[in-house]
């Protein structure tokens, strides 16, 4: 009979030589933020900038990209999110070059290009963002199981939007990684970026 204890033993020596292998891989990064790597979804887009360019995810390999969808007039979670993206771009110093906010709107009708531009461009000169149609912008939320909708507001023809609060975050391969919900904080998007920023 197998004594017990040895038993033990081996299974622990196993399970620690297997954790080893592991170790500094990316599967093993411990992330603050949802590990969504490899998923079937929030895998491209294909809009146009604030200057018209047409963008794809392609366009930005070699840097870790942020996307997040929200819109100009909207009051708190957009502003905030941005706001925590530059300065965490910021605190990583030289390697924040290599970090792309990107920003889509979920409201073509009112943030225009020259909106768009504007809004972003508060945030950081180096931020993008990207619009499409009514139909285009139906499309990628779907594609990146982004919830949007009106919501009137008081006066005859206001609104306001319900919207998703979170960010998706692709390493500088192009792949999805991360899931970041809003009210994460900065510190936590930051560390999840330096662990991306390492895996080269």
């Amino acid at each position: 009979m197998v004594d017990p204890h040895r038993r033990l033993i081996a299974l622990a020596l196993a399970a620690w030589a297997l954790a080893g292998c592991d170790r500094g891989s990316p599967a093993a990064a411990q992330f603050k933020a949802i590990d969504i790597t490899g998923a079937e979804y929030a895998r491209d887009f294909d809009l146009a900038d604030a200057d018209g360019q047409r963008r794809r995810l392609a366009d930005f390999k070699g840097r870790i990209a942020v996307v997040f969808f929200g819109y100009t007039q909207c009051p708190d979670v957009c502003p905030t999110t941005l706001t925590e993206l530059a300065a965490v771009k910021q605190a990583l110093g030289a390697e924040g070059a290599r970090v792309q906010g990107i920003f889509v709107t979920i409201d073509p009708e009112r943030d225009t290009p020259e909106v768009l531009k504007a809004y972003v461009g508060s945030f950081g000169s180096d931020f993008v963002a990207l619009h499409g149609n009514a139909e285009e912008t139906r499309a990628v939320a779907k594609h990146f199981k982004v919830f949007y909708a009106k919501v009137p507001g008081r006066a005859e023809g206001s609104y306001t939007m319900d919207h998703t609060a979170g960010s998706y975050v692709f390493d500088a391969q192009g792949r999805v990684r991360l899931f970041t919900r809003y009210g994460t904080g900065a510190e936590a998007l930051k560390q999840d970026l330096q662990l991306l920023l390492k895996a080269r």
